[in-house]
């Protein structure tokens, strides 16, 4: 007799479990939830660094090669082999990964809104928001027309207009943080294209993201406008809400976190939890919880030291670790091998030129109306087609909705790698603004005019170094009048692929080269030191600010340096010391910034070895008590080192010794050269001045030490091992006054065994170089530079 079988339901898997009781027990690690997330964490975190640092040489942002790693990750390579993606990356385990990238992803978005400040965009000028409206408008139109191909051809069954919002905000978006990256990167934060850029992207963000809620409103499953329309009344609701009720809140912890005193971790407590609650009610309302972080950010006060702490908190563990699982999820959903045949791959062309078109044309022909040149409209336009992040959350959310299929999602997801990655080889291409400043002629400190004004660019990387400074530029302004001596206190500053770094941008653009700080009330505790010592002294002082790579930043100083005509680059030695007296290095990078800086040089350069000059604090005039000596061998550098120590003679409290080394007969310790006749008669024409300026003054006196050997040279160095301050030439010495090799060939060995600290921990050293023209060029392309340095030190043995 014939049985009807009964239909068998389907067989759910089970759940993972979260860990596993180890290999021993004979359990497979990666089949539970804990284990299988850490190998994946490790595998993208690893395969993006390693492609970010394969790209370094093409000054690619980050999120070009996250991008580019999470679809290497995918179906597009690697996981066409099904046996990776079912061990690595298997179904079961997406869930438990998607929900901690978008964690991540949620508080990266709370970054974002800290670091953009709305003060800013509305203080935007009429150009750059016309520039912006006209850099949205253009593509959000031609989007209209691609989407009209896409859903005819490839993206069927999906409504017209949620499809074309999605489409046009796509095809719309400026990427304000890769973009504000590429602009440092490329050092056109301070030029006219970099300011117009950075303004109109501010404004292209929050247009995009109010263009987002729209389309997502749009996007529900259910078919009623009228949802949609509630949707984005509970959205402005939200908005008002955090306005008038969520502001307040945070702006009272804001204002019981004074600078200076550790931010309360209640308070941070408090405000992490309010940005999940934010995600929570944005999630409800069918946004999404992104808004809801995004807008918590938004309106946490950007003043005092509560938003800078928030960022330090979360910035490295989100960036750094949770954002690439976002990249990695994106990746996994990204299958290039869906455009195939030449109707995809032609579709893929038009998407990519639409996007570009709209993008440039628009933002070229709004600049030229504005009488931008074309060649800076040209490249604004090529970088405000620049895509990133928020461009992958607008895809991804339209995946998810069912608005996008695969093969839609993988050309957008193209196209926005395309289109970032094609911006700064252009940009590069197309612009090339002037680094030079004019021609000009007191390139050093020893000059034919002693009453023409002496500047001097003064870099610092922190607090630390800025007692030391005041108390030098004290003993440097002698008794000159009134704005005689013009000092550029740069704060050097390393950008970094960190969420603050765009902090650090908005900080370059308000007060960095070439803009002074002149917002009132700044509480930068760095401005404020200066200028408070500028309102006693007759000295003016500008603070600035230069942020790069630290293999760059060397542009900065030396475009800085030539366009304020300075005679003179101080640079912090890349060591400091330490409590018991031995030199720490903060770095390798720190110490090649000097070396090429003393390579670029428009003018002179002195490297300062900081052991507290006159103490940690700022000594006023009338405390000034420093013993100044100058060891001289007789050479250019040596010459400019006495220019400079005969300048801070000048001053009342400064005694000033120069201990003036000369050959014994029988020992020939300098070999003969074709211009040693020129050079001595320079050598005995400073002597003589010297020699006035000391019967004039009783705190100037010299020393004539007769030299056979290294010997007499330390013991002569050595007497004077309890004075405050050294100033040597960099190329001045005869011999090695160590037997160890130097691992700081930029200080000379007069200066290298100076900043050790078997001669002393209490002296401070100035190494200074002499600007020579056929040395220091700013047009020469980098080299080795421990080979140059050491070519240069070669000249002097």
């Amino acid at each position: 007799m014939a049985t009807n079988a009964a239909p068998t339901a389907p067989v759910c898997s089970a759940p993972m479990k979260a860990t596993s009781n180890g290999a021993f027990q004979k359990e497979n690690p990666l089949d539970f939830a804990l284990p299988l997330l850490i190998v994946q964490i490790i595998l993208v975190v690893s395969f993006t660094r390693l492609l970010a640092f394969l790209l370094r040489p093409l000054r690619q942002p980050r999120v070009i090669a996250e991008i580019i790693g999470g679809i290497l990750l995918g179906p597009s390579a690697l996981g066409r082999y099904q046996k990776f993606l079912d061990i690595i990356f298997p179904k079961k385990s997406m869930t438990v990964l998607d929900t901690l990238a978008n964690i991540g992803l949620l508080y990266f978005l709370f970054l974002v809104g800290l670091e953009l400040d709305i003060r800013a965009i509305r203080r935007t000028g009429t150009n750059s928001l016309i520039i912006a409206v006209a850099g949205i408008s253009l593509p959000f139109i031609l989007g209209i027309g691609a989407s009209v191909v896409l859903r005819s051809t490839v993206n069927k069954g999906v409504s017209n207009i949620v499809f074309l919002v999605f489409m046009g905000v796509a095809l719309s978006i400026t990427a304000f943080p890769v973009l504000a990256r590429i602009l440092a990167e490329l050092k056109l934060l301070t030029t006219d294209v970099g300011r117009i850029a950075m303004s109109a992207a501010a404004v292209n963000d929050v247009v995009a993201w109010i263009l987002l809620a729209l389309a997502i409103a749009l996007s529900g499953s259910d078919s009623s406008y009228l949802v949609s329309v509630w949707v984005l009344l509970c959205g402005t609701a939200f908005i008002v809400f955090s306005i008038f009720v969520l502001k307040p809140i945070l702006s009272v912890m804001a204002r019981r976190s004074p600078e200076g005193e550790p931010v309360k971790e209640l308070y941070i407590c408090i405000t992490l939890s309010i940005v999940l609650a934010a995600g929570l009610i944005t999630d409800i309302i069918g946004i999404h919880a992104l808004f809801g972080a995004f807008v918590v950010g938004i309106i946490i006060p950007k003043d005092g030291p509560f938003a800078g702490v928030l960022i330090e908190k979360i910035e490295d563990l989100v960036s750094g670790l949770f954002l690439p699982l976002y990249f990695a999820s994106s990746g996994l959903k990204t299958n290039v091998a869906t455009i195939e045949g030449s109707q995809s791959w032609g579709l893929l062309v038009l998407v990519i030129f639409t996007a570009c078109f709209g993008k440039i044309v628009g933002t070229v022909v709004l600049a030229m109306l504005f009488k931008v040149p074309f060649i800076e409209a040209l490249a604004l336009g090529v970088l405000m087609n620049t895509k990133g992040l928020v461009e992958l959350i607008v895809l991804n959310i339209g995946k998810d909705r069912k608005v996008l299929n695969d093969q839609t999602f993988a050309i957008l997801v193209l196209m926005a790698l395309f289109t970032t990655f094609i911006t700064t080889p252009i940009v590069m291409a197309v612009y090339k603004p002037a680094r030079k400043g004019k021609p000009y002629k007191n390139r050093k400190i020893q000059r034919q005019d002693l009453d023409s004004e002496l500047r001097v660019l003064a870099c610092f990387h922190s607090t630390r170094n800025i007692p030391t400074l005041i108390n030098l530029i004290e003993s440097s302004r002698g008794t000159r009048k009134k704005g005689q001596l013009c000092i550029y206190a740069m704060h050097l500053m390393e950008l970094s692929e960190r969420s603050s770094a765009i902090s650090m941008i908005h900080k370059a653009r308000k007060n960095g080269l070439p803009f002074w700080n002149k917002k009132p009330g700044d509480q930068n505790q760095m401005v404020i030191a200066f200028e408070a010592y500028q309102q006693l002294r007759s000295v003016v002082i500008r603070p600035m600010t230069a942020i790069s790579p630290l293999n760059s930043i060397h542009e900065d100083i030396c475009t800085c340096a030539d366009r304020k005509r300075a005679a003179l680059i101080i640079m912090p030695f890349h060591k400091h010391q330490r409590v018991d007296g031995t030199m720490e290095s903060l770095g390798h990078s720190f110490h090649l910034v000097n070396q090429r800086v003393l390579r670029h040089a428009p003018c002179s350069v002195g490297i300062l070895v900081d052991r507290g000059l006159g103490g940690t604090t700022q000594v006023v005039a009338s405390e000034v008590s420093y013993s100044v000596v100058v060891p001289f061998f007789g050479s250019q550098d040596d010459r400019e080192a006495l220019a400079y120590g005969m300048r801070m003679a000048e001053h009342p409290g400064i005694k000033l010794t120069l201990l003036k080394f000369t050959p014994k007969p029988e020992t020939a310790l300098n070999p003969p050269k074709a211009d040693m006749g020129a050079e001595s008669k320079k050598d005995n024409e400073i002597f003589s001045e010297f020699l006035n300026l000391s019967k004039s003054s009783e705190s100037v006196k010299h020393e004539a030490i007769a030299m056979g050997s290294r010997e007499d040279v330390i013991a002569a160095l050595r007497s004077m091992s309890n004075s405050t301050l050294f100033l040597v030439g960099r190329t001045s010495p005869a011999m090695p006054l160590s037997d160890r090799s130097s691992d700081c060939p930029e200080l000379g060995h007069v200066g290298s065994y100076l900043a050790s600290s078997d001669f002393s921990t209490t002296s401070s050293i100035l190494v200074i170089q002499q600007y020579d023209p056929s040395i220091n060029s700013m047009e020469k392309p980098l080299d080795d530079i421990n080979e140059a340095s050491n070519k240069t030190m070669s000249n002097g043995v």
